[in-house]
């Protein structure tokens, strides 16, 4: 039986709170969130180049979803990987593209200036849930949306952080990730953990050739493989699981929590103090996603 099948099986009571599959979708794409907000962070930890970081973290993110994979399914990812299709192997390219994209702008540019700019997701996800599987995002998901973007403008416009390069690596990013949201709610019946397996592990082969890995130092090895499972195999596979419970658009919101989150680790860690208008920017996004996400858990 799968992990999906298994956790919604039958909605679940909580103390006040009936755990339906909706709201276990909003409760695990919150965690992926978490998650992947922390990869600004182990950027600034691992003294490695962006192509080495790609290596190591496609390696282990691979090798730790691979047994996620065996664990929620009766085949392994070989068998597995005979179902996927053609579908399946355009979500895993998409979602290493992205990977590619979302280390290279965490290394050309700020972790603030890339959260923010990926803050958009939820605008380009809705118009594309729209138009190609024709899921209308509700009034309150709209409005959500438009503050966020509100909070973007306010970060581009008045603020000098960051890279051009970093700016359009971010976008590229963004656009790649709304793609795997509407794959994976558009085509529920494909093993999307085996599809994110093989991107994992695709990412690093795309960048093996450009990486060092016999630069890598001894003491960076447990980071490494934090970054890997944490940063990648915990996140994607939290991702792909909420995300088939809730529409497109509000999963896109829900992510979109990395812009004000993942700041604040770098912040916490490192003291790289973002400027005003980032902050005044992801507080924006962070109250206008917070406050439509408190109306859909009470209804």
């Amino acid at each position: 039986m799968s992990i999906i099948s298994s956790i919604c099986r039958k909605p679940r009571s909580m103390p006040g709170l009936q755990l339906t599959p909706y709201l276990l979708g909003l409760i695990l794409v919150i965690a992926a969130t978490v998650s992947w907000s922390t990869a600004g962070l182990f950027t600034r930890i691992i003294a490695l180049d962006r192509w080495t970081l790609l290596l190591w973290r496609g390696l282990f993110g691979g090798v730790a979803i691979a047994v996620v994979v065996r664990m929620s399914s009766g085949g392994g990812l070989f068998y597995q990987c005979k179902s996927l299709g053609v579908a399946g192997w355009l979500f895993a390219f998409v979602s290493a593209i992205g990977m590619v994209f979302f280390i290279s702008a965490l290394t050309t540019t700020t972790v603030a200036h890339v959260s923010i700019i990926y803050a958009v997701v939820p605008l380009v996800t809705a118009a594309i849930a729209w138009v190609v599987i024709g899921e209308r995002p509700s009034r309150g998901a709209i409005a959500a949306c438009v503050v966020s973007l509100v909070g973007v403008i306010i970060m581009m416009g008045l603020s000098s952080e960051g890279t051009w390069q970093g700016a359009l690596l971010a976008l590229g990013m963004t656009v790649c990730l709304a793609v795997m949201m509407i794959m994976v709610r558009a085509m529920p019946e494909l093993p999307i953990l085996a599809a994110a397996c093989i991107s994992a592990f695709m990412s690093a082969a795309m960048a093996l050739p450009f990486s060092s890995p016999m630069s890598t130092q001894p003491d960076q090895w447990v980071w490494l493989m934090a970054f890997g499972i944490i940063n990648s195999a915990l996140g994607l596979t939290l991702f792909i699981i909420g995300s088939k419970l809730i529409p497109a658009v509000e999963t896109a919101l829900i992510t979109a929590l990395d812009a004000p989150l993942a700041p604040v680790w770098v912040w916490l860690i490192f003291s790289e103090t973002p400027g005003a208008a980032t902050v005044l920017g992801g507080s924006v996004v962070f109250v206008s996603v917070g406050y439509y996400l408190y109306g859909a858990a009470r209804s």
